[in-house]
């Protein structure tokens, strides 16, 4: 039979390898257990592979068929969710920043995405050195552009990821907390741009105006509103004095139609006069309270 041949070359260096006799049929018998057992090694290699392996072993697959190969978009979902951990793994480094996990989550897959259709796997390193910085950087580029309540220039965002580094060194060089001074002297730029850096932190997060600030207050209920008898007030003190000239019974008058917001024949009933007198009393003092302003903004 074949196995008895006494092996030579490869066969001959590969059972004496595995400690077997080079002739006859424990040659055979060796070779054949040596056989099962690679084939059983290769078996759990692969199903112990790392997943940068796994990706890879999709990626040469996948880029293996032609376009419109009715098996590409099934090769490109498993590559998606084999590496959608690692995604998710980037998304977890940058939670704590003011960002809700599921929004960081959806960014970091949809850059994942992105990284699997233009990933070719005959160029430069493996999936995971290209699509990390790529991952990272979009993380990145959210907080930078969408993360913000009120958009800010980026130079002052610039600045102000410099000044938080620039605080914490400075504090423990110096041992205190850094002056406004020092912190320019160190980032080389002036007083007016370290300040401009500070105030922009105030615009990263919005307080809502639901938000309570003491027992049954909330923000909002301490808001101004616009006083519209501001615009009145200089009119208003400059009458006072020409309003002490009218007769007492013309002050009586005005006061129930504006003070008391009467109508005329409610006034006619209170000062038991006619609606057409009281109608003339309030036009004439009306009329020279007009003439009297006008002539002493002339005198002014």
């Amino acid at each position: 039979m074949w196995w008895a041949r006494p092996p030579d070359g490869p066969d001959r260096a590969r059972a004496e390898a595995l400690g077997a006799p080079a002739t006859g049929t424990g040659t055979a018998h060796a070779l054949r257990d040596a056989s099962l057992e690679v084939d059983v090694v290769s078996t759990t290699a692969l199903s112990a592979r790392p997943v940068e392996y796994r990706i890879a072993a999709l990626f040469e697959r996948l880029h293996a068929l032609p376009a419109g190969h009715p098996e590409r978009a099934a090769l490109r979902e498993a590559v998606i969710s084999a590496a959608l951990p690692m995604a998710d793994r980037l998304a977890h480094r940058f939670a704590h920043r003011g960002e809700a996990l599921e929004d960081l989550v959806q960014v970091a897959r949809m850059a994942l995405v992105r990284c699997v259709d233009g990933y070719d796997p005959g160029r430069g390193p493996g999936f995971a050195a290209y699509a990390v910085p790529c991952i990272a950087g979009e993380l990145k580029r959210h907080f930078r552009d969408r993360a913000w309540s009120v958009r800010v220039p980026r130079r002052l965002q610039e600045t102000r990821l410099e000044l938080n580094q620039a605080v914490a060194l400075l504090g423990q060089r110096l041992g205190r907390t850094p002056t406004t001074a020092d912190l320019a002297g160190y980032l080389g730029i002036t007083e007016e741009q370290v300040r401009a850096g500070q105030d922009c932190a105030a615009a990263y997060t919005a307080v809502s105006l639901q938000a309570p600030v003491d027992s049954g207050t909330e923000l909002g209920d301490l808001l101004g509103a616009e006083d519209h008898a501001l615009d009145v007030v200089e009119t208003r003190e400059s009458l006072r004095p020409l309003l002490a000239r009218l007769s007492g019974r013309e002050q009586w008058i005005l006061a129930l139609r504006y003070g008391e917001d009467l109508t005329q024949s409610e006034i006619a009933d209170r000062v038991a006069l006619s609606q057409m007198h009281v109608s003339r009393l309030l036009r004439g003092a009306l009329d020279q309270l007009h003439t009297w302003l006008e002539t002493s903004g002339d005198d002014a």
